[in-house]
């Protein structure tokens, strides 16, 4: 099911929620294992990063066999699915769209014939020149049947019909510009490649002996997998019964480190590590940074559950004052197609999430979120809060004010739908109805990381945008996927 504009509606109010991250992706080589299952947790741990589609893809060392459909990790697998799926390497995906219609032509892993062989993938990010790549090779006779650029990366590298599947991975990723991280496999080896400014995360894991590469290490956690290492910016790993576990990098002139900084305030699980760094205990120091730069009086600190929990806490040890749950969110409620009218807009907040009256009456709560994107949802938190009988509320948000689109695998395109963009601080407390505002300012974000400012993406916040993108792409990426559509082959 899809709305008018063709994506699915993701949450209770289309439109009004926080920023989405593109992908999960998970791979592994392990002869002997079960690595249908094995990529199945690995999903599961990774399944925050996307909720429209999942996928696994298996190969026997020869042939290659792929599950995918709409849904949940969970609703999309079964034990006798599992089953059927064996072999010695596995990669898997779950998905959130950023380009590309929600429908099951492009749910991942994708499928294209190379050489004889079969490859599979998928991918994390947005690419750039999505547009051009993919009318290079529709003129030299390749036909797409999707809306993604994942499509056009998995083309590319099938196009490639000289040397092994690391040589077409290579020769492909000096031809594509943005922010990818993905998994690729063929009937005899699994590759994982990162783009060379490192946007998207993946990481290496061993599974017993085993090569393993996953988004976070959440996904290397849950099958008892032992971090190595990061896969750094402009790397390719492949793992093949030949030569074992070996790796190269693609130098690009000009890049340098930029990973996406929204993985640290709200993308990635607590749980898991980048960079050395606990993003709990990141999210933490965020929340004490934010106590520091605007301390008020006030009776309680309660979060925006669940993404706002840590910062909140580390507001709470700063500050001195309570941390409590004033909101309990329903983990039930992952997406509505029904549009609510007016009369049940705030009703649908409810569906998320409810006040804890007996608990905020007659306080005056520090209320501390991630973020704030188009101002909406956050109004009517607001205006719940009050309704429950809270006496202030002081808006704590443990990210700067979004200003600028993001081009590179968030859901964000143009500047007209963020908040921050149009208003100063002070005009969008006023519009959200609350007793004070105070995002957290760059400096105090980047001191919360404990890593030097040149290892992030931070464009979103100060428009200094890593990598170059047309200025034409806002448009761009809206008109890919209508013309796309218009254009594939039956």
């Amino acid at each position: 099911m899809r709305r008018g504009d063709g994506k699915l509606s993701h949450d209770l109010l289309p439109g009004e929620k926080g920023p989405q991250d593109a992908c999960g992706v998970f791979g592994v080589w392990a002869p002997g294992e079960e690595v249908a299952k094995l990529t199945y947790f690995g999903l599961y741990a990774l399944q925050h990063r996307g909720q429209e589609s999942a996928g696994i893809a298996v190969s026997d060392g020869g042939q290659v066999t792929v599950i995918k459909d709409l849904g949940l990790v969970s609703h999309v697998f079964n034990e006798q699915m599992l089953q059927s799926l064996s072999g010695q390497h596995a990669i898997g995906h779950t998905r959130y769209s950023t380009t590309g219609l929600s429908h099951w032509a492009n749910s991942q892993p994708l499928v294209r014939r190379r050489n004889g062989d079969v490859i599979a993938l998928g991918h994390n990010g947005n690419l750039v020149n999505t547009t051009q790549l993919r009318d290079e090779l529709k003129r030299q006779g390749v036909r797409f049947n999707g809306t993604t650029d994942t499509e056009v990366i998995t083309a590319l590298i099938a196009h490639e019909a000289e040397g092994d599947l690391l040589g077409a991975v290579r020769k492909a990723v000096g031809k594509i510009r943005g922010a990818f991280s993905a998994a690729v496999m063929s009937g005899d080896a699994v590759v994982g490649f990162r783009d060379p400014y490192g946007v998207r995360p993946l990481c290496l894991g061993d599974y017993e002996g085993n090569p393993v590469i996953s988004s976070e290490t959440s996904g290397l956690d849950i099958i008892g997998a032992r971090f190595v290492r990061e896969i750094q910016p402009g790397e390719i790993v492949i793992a093949d019964s030949e030569h074992g576990l070996r790796s190269e990098r693609v130098e690009l002139a000009g890049a340098r480190p930029a990973l996406c900084i929204f993985e640290f305030i709200y993308f990635a699980r607590p749980d898991s590590v980048m960079y050395g760094k606990t993003l709990h205990a990141v999210r933490q120091e965020m929340g004490r940074h934010l106590w520091r730069e605007a301390p008020v009086e006030a009776d309680l600190v309660i979060p925006v559950p669940d993404t706002g929990m840590p910062a909140a806490i580390g507001c709470a040890a700063e500050s001195g004052i309570p941390y409590t749950e004033g909101l309990i969110k329903n983990r039930y409620v992952h997406r509505t197609f029904i549009q609510p009218d007016d009369r049940l807009r705030q009703m649908g907040i409810r569906m998320k999430l409810n006040p804890l009256t007996s608990v905020i009456k007659g306080k005056r709560l520090v209320v501390v979120d991630d973020s704030i994107v188009r101002g909406n949802t956050t109004r009517r938190l607001v205006r719940m809060l009050f309704d429950a009988g809270a006496a202030e509320v002081h808006l704590r948000i443990s990210a700067p004010a979004i200003k600028w689109p993001c081009f590179y695998g968030i859901d964000m395109a143009t500047r007209d739908e963020l908040i921050a963009a149009r208003m100063s601080a002070d005009e969008v407390r006023d519009h959200v109805g609350a007793t004070s505002l105070h995002y957290l300012t760059l400096d105090g974000l980047q001191a919360s990381t404990g890593l030097p400012r040149t290892q992030f993406c931070r464009a979103c916040f100060d428009g200094d945008y890593p990598i170059a993108a047309p200025e034409e792409y806002a448009m761009c990426k809206m008109r890919f996927e209508r013309d796309a559509a218009k254009t594939c082959d039956p």
